[in-house]
């Protein structure tokens, strides 16, 4: 998978370049709008500042978008509302404000190529664990054999956490793909649903909660392998 970012900020890029390749992608960095545009190389994602020195990064973004649909994350200092609704307007398809976190910035990637390629997400019966079945045709989930009751929003987060079990995922990103690609606001109702399955799927997944940050789901291991996992809390 490759990146191009553009980002005139070297002490944040050399950050990101770092980040990026530790989680496997290739990087190609450029300090400036023109040059961000003559990359002939392909890409598959780009993160685009948007106070470049030679030019704003929204033209960068607006040029970047009529020449295809290759994903768009806006990062910038710039906090204002306006920016970011503008941002997206034109073409963008994410926005992470000045100061940030490599890990926040990963699951946004991930976030915004799952949208950008629906067709690599799980189908079907998938099992997770001895104990644990997710049909997403038939949006069914059963523990143990037997079918568990969940609302269609515990069953929207069950499956986005299953797609990459293991991966932290930001609360943002959550959010984003269950509830709304455009929400803003408080979060709460997340945890709220993150309870109501581990609850009613106690001692199949582990929900971690990674304080500031996200959650992951842990398939917990057969008990014939060591025995069954409790739920856990990072906070």
């Amino acid at each position: 998978m490759r990146v191009l970012l553009v980002e005139d900020d070297e002490p944040i890029a050399e950050s990101l370049r770092r980040g990026l390749l530790r989680y496997g992608f290739e990087v190609e960095w450029v300090t400036t709008g023109a040059a961000g545009l003559a990359v002939t190389t392909p890409y598959d994602l780009v993160l685009l500042d948007l106070g470049l020195p030679d030019t704003d990064g929204l033209d960068v973004c607006r040029a970047l978008r009529l020449r295809g649909d290759v994903p768009i994350i806006v990062i910038s200092a710039r906090s204002d509302e306006t920016d970011r609704v503008v941002g997206l307007e034109i073409g963008a398809d994410d926005y992470v404000s000045k100061p940030f976190g490599v890990r926040e910035v990963i699951a946004r990637i991930r976030a915004v190529l799952r949208r950008a390629r629906p067709e690599s997400r799980p189908q079907g019966p998938q099992s997770y664990g001895a104990r644990l079945r997710v049909d997403r045709k038939a949006a069914r989930v059963r523990l143990d054999g037997d079918e568990v009751a969940l609302t269609p929003k515990e069953y929207d987060l069950l499956a986005f956490l299953t797609e990459e079990p293991g991966a932290l995922m930001s609360r943002e990103q959550i959010m984003e793909a269950v509830w709304d690609a455009n929400w803003f606001g408080p979060t709460k109702t997340l945890d709220v649903h993150v309870a109501a399955l581990r609850r009613k799927l106690a001692g199949a997944v582990v929900i971690e909660a990674v304080r500031g940050v996200g959650f992951r789901l842990i398939v917990a291991p057969d008990v014939t392998a060591g025995g069954p996992a409790s739920p856990a809390e990072h906070t």
